[in-house]
């Protein structure tokens, strides 16, 4: 007799969906254990690795929420291939007020967070009516005019950049700031996108013209998500110009743009969570890799093809699916 493969629910998963979650220990920790626990790891990091892996949790959590911004823009209809416009304009904002004014960092990261999010929803304004590939490759060429504006021209301190920056307070700001901002980040996304005002940008991804046709602003709602997308991205810019106290045409590199989107691939589109673990995945690779230069792009090249294909769905969906179901061999009559 042939036989196929089959998932079924376990059946604590069976009861915890509705409301008897509450009806023991064991179900509530089965329905809260699995996002405590990271939580929880997270939190602990910090104090066990030593200060060369404090850093590289610095760029995990940075790249995290490049990666956040990068999967909300996806989950709304907008595909950037230009996460480095986001994070430049926050650390060149946050590197200017306090080189050119002298500015504490407790001012210069949440102004240059919210004014490199409007600078670049007014930069992408014009172009929110493309729609697919040529959104994406407006995003990818923007930074790169940034590049070649700032070397001619020479300001903000041209191909040397802006250096002697003010510091954080201590590492533990540096980390605990970060992380925070990630676990917020993650919270906040999640929040909006299974609230009512998420549900558009949701149906933005499916089909834009339906919700046109239904009465909403298309326009309106798509300069929201990238605001909001910003905003995480400009964070992320200004706190790494304050940690490696520089700012400099680097931060429009192309490896802030790629490594979110491969995190995203391995980690799982469209969940938030996973390009997060993509992150943390693809990171501490990335340190190791350090010695092959500009060749790690081929390395994040090899993990996107991987994965495209052998695991498309991505990590994250993968383990939530085991966590959930077990697979069972059954016959089918033929």
């Amino acid at each position: 007799m042939a036989q196929r493969k089959e998932r079924i629910d376990r059946g604590i998963k069976a009861r915890s969906d509705d409301l008897y979650a509450l009806a023991s220990w064991r179900e509530m920790l089965y329905v809260a254990g699995p996002r405590l626990l990271p939580v929880l790891g997270v939190l602990v990091l910090p104090l066990v690795l030593g200060p060369y892996w404090q850093k590289v949790l610095l760029s995990v959590a940075t790249y995290g929420l490049l990666a956040v911004s990068w999967d909300f823009l996806y989950g709304a209809g907008l595909i950037s291939l230009g996460q480095s416009l986001f994070f430049g304009a926050g650390a060149y904002v946050a590197g200017s007020l306090n080189h050119y004014w002298g500015w504490p960092p407790l001012f210069t990261i949440p102004v240059a967070t919210v004014g490199g999010a409007v600078l670049c929803t007014l930069l992408l304004l014009p172009v929110l009516r493309l729609r697919g590939i040529y959104f994406a490759m407006v995003t990818l060429v923007m930074p790169l005019m940034f590049v070649r504006l700032i070397e001619a021209t020479r300001m903000l301190g041209g191909t040397e950049g802006l250096t002697g920056l003010s510091g954080l307070p201590n590492v533990w700001v540096e980390s605990y700031l970060v992380l925070f901002a990630v676990l917020g980040a993650l919270f906040g996304f999640r929040r909006i996108m299974t609230s009512d005002y998420g549900l558009v940008f949701r149906a933005i991804h499916d089909n834009d013209r339906a919700v046109m046709r239904a009465g909403h602003n298309l326009y309106a709602r798509k300069a929201q998500a990238l605001f909001l997308a910003s905003a995480v991205g400009s964070f992320a810019g200004a706190f790494m110009t304050h940690a490696y106290l520089f700012v400099g045409m680097p931060v429009f590199a192309l490896d802030y743009s790629i490594m979110p989107i491969a995190a995203g691939v391995v980690g799982g589109p469209g969940t938030l969570a996973g390009p997060v673990l993509g992150a943390l995945i693809l990171v501490p690779v990335s340190e190791a890799l350090r010695a092959l230069g500009a060749l790690r792009i081929v390395v994040y090249g090899l993990f996107l093809v991987i994965f495209s294909v052998g695991l498309p769905e991505g990590i994250f969906p993968f383990l939530v699916r085991k966590y959930h179901q077990f697979e069972r061999w059954t016959g089918v009559e033929s």
